[in-house]
């Protein structure tokens, strides 16, 4: 059995997939990684360099295709409601610090949480202990419209 550097190429591309699979989310690279391990045995089995990328293009592509529906059979099809950032939206929060978009100030407590803060009018100063509520994220400042009365910072 003679193994030459194709069989080698494609051993260090498989690790090299296998190592980008253990670094990143979604189950991708797993596919081209087994894709060059089977190339990597048609090497060994003395098939063309031809042959080899034919057999690395089509299991990655049937590796893939059935991880695909693998995951998509395991996921939700909505995410759920309160998950991520849309947990704080709608919600109203107290300024515990003023919310000034000209300065770049502004902190709110929403429940347990702070987050940093800018009005809907950007022309507007909002001040501490004033409530607001929670209208979309810019970034990763939430986007405050002030609410009617102001509130002790335990109010909310």
């Amino acid at each position: 059995m003679n193994i030459d550097i194709y069989f080698w190429g494609w051993l260090i591309l498989a690790l090299v997939f296998f190592v980008g699979e253990l670094l990143t989310v979604g189950f991708f690279l797993v596919a081209f990684g087994i894709g060059a391990v089977l190339a990597a045995l048609a090497a060994i089995f003395g098939l063309s360099i031809v042959w080899q990328l034919i057999i690395f293009i089509v299991a990655s592509l049937l590796v893939v295709l059935s991880l695909r529906r693998f995951a998509d059979s395991v996921s939700p099809v909505n995410q759920p409601a309160q998950v991520g950032i849309d947990r704080v939206l709608g919600k109203k929060a107290v300024v515990i610090e003023p919310i000034d978009a000209i300065n770049g100030t502004g902190i709110v407590r929403v429940d347990a949480e702070e987050w940093r803060a800018i009005p809907e009018n950007e022309a507007l100063i909002i001040p501490e202990k004033s409530a607001v509520e929670v209208l979309s994220v810019k970034g990763t400042r939430l986007v405050v419209r002030p609410l009617s009365t102001a509130v002790d910072s335990e109010g909310l």
